[in-house]
């Protein structure tokens, strides 16, 4: 009788995971994030309507920028990028996509090229932890990330693959902790997702 009444008083799990996340500050942690971009992509966005419709032709612009790469050396630049620390803006990318033959499969493998970079960086991640110089030095640096994934596990990583978090930084602490690399590779298929929602804003400009 006692354990039924106790059954009855738990907490739906979904509930219970989300005091847990009210209480640890995962919430104002993605606010935080969602203010700190919302105006700066609105600017972006912004300034590429303006030079689009009265400045410049964004099509010659990547062409000219490109003219003298193979889109295999675009791709491998980015891929590099997003293996480490994710150096250069992955927009510039799916904008520079929508001026090539078929732009949906380039950006499927844009996206795909920006999910296998953050393997590697899982993977370098993990390396370090086997360097240990190395390793302190990175897990001062990383101190946040680190910190935060311990507390939120996969939806953290979900987090960096969606927003503008730097996502090879999330995915070189997955490493660093032993994260589950199953459970990674399943959390950072949000990443095509990011990418589809993103061209879908930028391909509506570039039209």
């Amino acid at each position: 009788m006692k354990t039924n009444i106790v059954r009855k008083n738990r907490k739906p799990k979904i509930q219970l995971l989300h005091q847990y996340y009210s209480y640890t500050g995962f919430y104002q942690f993605v606010g935080a994030i969602l203010k700190k971009v919302a105006v700066p992509f609105a600017v972006l966005v912004g300034l590429i309507l303006f030079l689009e419709y009265y400045v410049l032709d964004f099509h010659s612009l990547f062409h000219e920028t490109t003219k003298d790469y193979s889109p295999i050396s675009v791709f491998m630049i980015f891929f590099t990028s997003e293996s480490i620390l994710g150096l250069i803006p992955p927009e510039l990318f799916i904008a520079w996509v929508k001026t090539l033959p078929d732009p949906m499969l380039q950006l499927s493998l844009l996206a795909l090229l920006s999910y296998l970079g953050g393997c590697v960086s899982y993977f370098i991640g993990k390396t370090i932890l086997s360097i240990p110089s190395v390793k302190k030095t990175v897990e001062n640096k990383m101190k946040k990330h680190i910190t935060n994934l311990k507390k939120w596990g996969g939806l953290l990583i979900v987090v960096g693959a969606l927003l503008p978090l730097p996502f090879s930084m999330v995915s070189m602490a997955s490493g660093i902790i032993n994260f589950s690399f199953k459970r990674y590779l399943l959390f950072g298929l949000f990443r095509f997702l990011r990418f589809y929602l993103f061209a879908l804003a930028i391909f509506n400009i570039m039209n």
